[in-house]
């Protein structure tokens, strides 16, 4: 693919601006991503950060070499401690040139390096939105950003064998809706999804 290294930081700042906004009573909330409530949103990114920093880091072990499991409803105690770490070093450990070369291994699966670090910023980019939307929050993203996973992501848009497990179904979005709702459209999300 000979894509450059994408920057993480604005997205993982993103989110990390989210989380004060975040209420611990509502973690049973529901949230876009139809399977998670929001306390699991945030489970699962408290692992998915961790799992993809060692990706980047070609660490391997238990965590980086099995597949993922549904996370826990229940966030763990010292999320809003751990998570912005988490997602600090996530963009730290992707910034390295040598993250994007060779292979790189998360929940089980091997692939390219540079298609690792395009997954891993998707995850974190959807999930924040996630986040965004279940919590009433803004959520903006650089627009080249947008573009590189809208391009990424949509090359798989009609091939629902090859997006199981991962996306549902695209969603059709107007031809003049935003960039970003073309891009949560193709994870398989409503962009009109709301918590009222």
């Amino acid at each position: 693919m000979n894509k450059p290294a994408m920057d993480f930081k604005p997205v993982t700042d993103g989110v990390t601006a989210l989380l004060p906004g975040i209420d611990d009573s509502r973690m049973s909330d529901r949230t876009p991503c139809e399977e998670f409530t929001l306390g699991a949103v945030i489970n699962h990114m408290l692992g998915l950060t961790w799992v993809f920093a060692d990706a980047a880091n070609k660490v391997r072990g238990p965590h980086t070499d099995s597949p993922p499991t549904a996370p826990p409803s229940a966030p763990e105690a010292e999320w809003r401690t751990v998570l912005p770490i988490r997602l600090d070093a996530l963009a730290q450990a992707w910034a390295a040139p040598e993250a994007w070369e060779g292979e790189a291994t998360a929940g089980g699966v091997t692939m390219p390096a540079e298609i690792m670090g395009l997954v891993a910023l998707n995850e974190v980019t959807v999930h924040g939105w996630d986040l965004a939307r279940a919590t009433g929050q803004e959520y903006e993203l650089d627009p080249e950003i947008v573009k590189t996973l809208t391009e990424f992501v949509a090359q798989d848009a009609d091939d629902q064998a090859a997006r199981e497990g991962i996306f549902g179904p695209a969603v059709r979005v107007p031809e003049d809706a935003p960039p970003l709702d073309r891009l949560i459209g193709l994870t398989g999300r409503d962009p009109e999804w709301s918590r009222s």
